[in-house]
């Protein structure tokens, strides 16, 4: 991931404007934030501080005075959350025009008003029937209109289709993880639907993170840029983090940060909990190890983001450690959540260097045509 001149003009002729890379990364920024906006809602108990959704209660969109730091804090989270749709929106606009032009733009645009005007619809018809859940119908028809306007931009993308992809993504994710974070709010903090907000959360931080590296990737065929066993070695490490991940998030719905001191945990015991999540862990840690070593011996392309990802696994470490020993103090819980989430960047990155683009010297349907453009 990293900076580029004002636009980039790859072998398909995509030109990637300087807005679209400074909201690119605005976008991954901001999924980062989110994670640590959320992880201040659960670690000071303001879970509830908003007891409604999607307004804060049942009679006002922001918070009143008597919700006290709670009811701000809370929808504090909320406002990053709309905050992150909007610059979600903006990756896909700047991004379809640059794979697709104006006119792909204008389509769009019209489905997001034709999303807009469906969701008022529905919220309308399920309200005035006396539907309990007439805010969620109202955001799942938004999905709905974000997919459909997804599939009707990718069929007609022939450039790039791999950025698109990615944007639409994102948008779709961050609509989706409202209604779960909506449902988060209906369901008093169901310890299993807050840690699957969670993860969520984390999966979109790895798609932002997958975005920026193909943003300045050649375009094209690619083939393997490391021996098989260590790509192996490779998806066997995602596997160990995705595994530590798991257990974290059991860990934190079991222990005493749940988002409200009143709240049932899920059930598992904590203490319990915390050892096996240690355990995955150090597992981890060896195999980073292990791969840092042989990409230096070799000399393989992802070695500088393994470093990376060594040094913010290592931190990780450090910080479990350091929590359990002190009885989990909120702020080195919530710093420990946004090392997962930019832990498992760091490796997005290294999977996706595990591969280089195909030289024309290699292929000789490239090599045709850069004959042919010479």
């Amino acid at each position: 991931m990293h900076a580029s001149s004002a636009t980039s003009r790859p072998e398909t002729g995509t030109i990637l404007s300087r807005p679209l890379r400074v909201f690119a990364w605005l976008s991954f920024l901001a999924e980062v934030i989110i994670i640590g906006t959320g992880g201040a809602v659960r670690l000071t108990g303001s879970g509830l501080g908003c007891s409604d959704w999607p307004l804060c209660t049942p009679e006002s969109l922001v918070p009143l005075p008597e919700q006290g730091i709670h009811g701000l804090i809370e929808f504090g989270n909320r406002t990053m959350t709309g905050v992150v749709g909007l610059v979600a929106l903006a990756v896909v606009l700047l991004t379809v025009h640059a794979v697709g032009g104006r006119s792909l733009v204008f389509r769009a645009l019209w489905f997001a008003l034709g999303g807009v005007a469906l969701a008022v619809a529905v919220y309308a018809i399920a309200a005035g029937t006396g539907v309990i859940y007439s805010a969620a119908l109202m955001s799942a028809a938004l999905l709905l209109s974000v997919l459909a306007g997804a599939i009707d931009s990718l069929r007609r993308t022939t450039q790039r289709r791999d950025l698109a992809l990615l944007a639409w993504i994102v948008l779709a994710g961050v609509m989706a993880q409202a209604v779960v974070g909506g449902f988060a709010v209906l369901t008093e903090l169901n310890a299993f639907v807050v840690g699957f907000h969670y993860a969520s959360s984390l999966l979109l931080v790895c798609v932002t993170a997958a975005f920026l590296v193909r943003m300045n990737a050649t375009p094209g065929p690619r083939r393997a840029a490391v021996p098989r066993w260590f790509t192996i070695l490779t998806h066997v490490t995602g596997l160990a983090l995705a595994v530590t991940i798991l257990f974290g998030v059991l860990t934190t719905g079991s222990g005493p940060h749940s988002g409200d001191a009143n709240i049932q945990r899920n059930g598992f015991d904590a203490t319990w909990l915390a050892h096996v999540h240690s355990w995955p862990g150090y597992i981890l840690a060896a195999l980073i190890v292990a791969l840092l070593i042989s990409a230096f011996v070799l000399r393989l392309p992802p070695r500088n983001w393994l470093i990376v990802l060594a040094v913010a696994v290592l931190v990780q470490v450090l910080v479990g450690v350091l929590q359990a020993r002190h009885g989990l103090p909120p702020v080195l819980v919530g710093i420990h959540m946004m090392l997962a989430s930019l832990s498992a960047a760091a490796y997005t990155v290294v999977v996706l260097n595990l591969k280089r683009p195909v030289s024309a010297y290699e292929d000789p349907a490239l090599a045709a045509a850069h004959a042919g453009h010479a």
